[in-house]
């Protein structure tokens, strides 16, 4: 309350239970004030922390997205490409001894294996790989069965490849469709 003549402070004896507590104890209120503001320098320190590792979580997933951008970015292209690489296999596997033998055809022959050893040759540098599958166990990540063949390997085995397998560097480009050995 204030003096409306020469607006000094009147003590009206209001005083509040902290203004007394501090007008006993000075040193206490200082304590409670540095103790909330060390609790404040606290709860900052720990946001600026969590701020910074989700920084450098952003960072690392940054780097990662652009690491596979460049070692992933040519996944469709490898995909059209391995039909072109299937064509070619088909042919040069329907050729009969006949065919191969033939004076006339030779040269074709020859150009399409040339071809052919240069499609696998672009696929190695480019890190596509055949994917094994005749012999092995049935494996779903790589391989895809597409019937049960009765035979005396073990159930679960490949027996036959339909059509190969191929996987860009770590990922599956395209499943091996095979035939897997029925159970009895």
């Amino acid at each position: 309350m204030t003096n409306i003549e020469n607006d000094t402070p009147v003590d009206d004896g209001a005083n509040t239970e902290a203004d007394a507590a501090e007008a006993a104890n000075p040193a206490q209120g200082e304590n409670d004030e540095l103790a909330q503001l060390a609790e404040q320098v606290a709860a900052l320190q720990q946001d600026l922390l969590y701020a910074r590792a989700e920084t450098q979580n952003v960072t690392r997933r940054k780097d990662k997205e652009i690491a596979d951008a460049h070692a992933y970015a040519a996944t469709k292209f490898a995909r059209d490409i391995l039909s072109v690489a299937d064509n070619l296999g088909r042919a040069l596997a329907a050729l009969s001894e006949e065919q191969r033998a033939d004076e006339a055809i030779k040269p074709l022959i020859t150009g399409l294996e040339a071809t052919e050893r240069e499609l696998l040759s672009v696929f190695e540098r480019n890190g596509i790989t055949r994917i094994a599958a005749i012999g092995l166990p049935l494996d779903p990540n790589q391989h895809q069965a597409m019937l049960e063949i009765p035979s005396d390997k073990t159930p679960g085995t490949i027996v036959q490849e339909m059509q190969a397998g191929y996987m860009l560097k770590d990922r599956l480009l395209r499943p091996a469709m095979v035939g897997v050995a029925k159970a009895g």
